[in-house]
């Protein structure tokens, strides 16, 4: 049976694109533990801090988000809704994963992902196999231990083989980035050797197909990877 839920299903009808979008960054940010800050949703956004401010409120008052002295956070309303709009961006992707470049699913998927109805998400979780990760390695809503092992490239040692496994949402939301990477061939499934870690200057190199490339920290905090010698 696939993971989508009388309630899931409900919520996501009467919610705009725009608030979509907010549940999507949100249940990500929680789910890892991370405070939501108004001035990194306006950035991953791209949008000015007084728009995300009122557009938090209005969540609020339609019962998606709770605000108070311990911070800004999903109602048990908004995470049913944010996994049914995580879980059909993540399908979504998979759907055009022979078609599109594998760089571009993310962006594509985002604008698709608003049109996908309940019953064509049962129909391609049934199709797919019940993926347990999107193309890029992040866990479908439900499916968090199967990534639970893999690590940051910043966490790995010099001369530590391992394999790409996972490119972070906050990364995908970086399209320039993503480009870099599928030019680099640093994509899930691909095998490579950490060869240099220079913390003067926060960047770590990494072997890959016979090429060195170098990471900024900023970027390879974002890159996990699952360890094939040991720790």
């Amino acid at each position: 049976m696939t993971n989508v839920t009388k309630s899931d299903a409900a919520e996501i009808p009467a919610l705009s694109a725009t608030i979509q979008d907010y549940l999507s960054l949100i249940y990500v940010m929680e789910r890892d533990q991370e405070p939501v800050v108004g001035s990194r949703l306006a950035e991953l956004l791209g949008v000015t801090p007084p728009t995300v401010t009122n557009t938090l409120k209005r969540m609020t008052r339609d019962g998606l988000l709770s605000m108070d002295k311990d911070g800004t956070h999903l109602t048990e309303s908004g995470w049913a809704a944010a996994r049914v709009v995580m879980r059909r961006h993540m399908l979504t992707e998979w759907m055009m994963i022979k078609t599109l470049p594998w760089s571009k699913l993310h962006n594509e998927a985002h604008h698709l992902e608003h049109a996908i109805s309940a019953m064509t998400e049962t129909a391609l979780m049934e199709q797919l196999g019940h993926p347990k990760t999107c193309p890029h390695g992040n866990p479908l809503p439900g499916c968090e231990e199967a990534v639970a092992t893999w690590i940051p490239l910043t966490e790995i040692a010099v001369g530590e083989r391992v394999i790409i496994r996972r490119i972070h949402e906050l990364a995908e939301e970086n399209a320039p980035l993503l480009s870099y990477l599928e030019a680099k061939g640093i994509m899930p499934g691909v095998k490579a050797t950490v060869s240099e870690v220079l913390p003067f200057n926060q960047t770590i190199a990494i072997e890959i197909a016979g090429q060195s490339v170098t990471l900024g920290n900023a970027a390879a905090r974002y890159i996990f990877a699952e360890m094939t010698t040991p720790g």
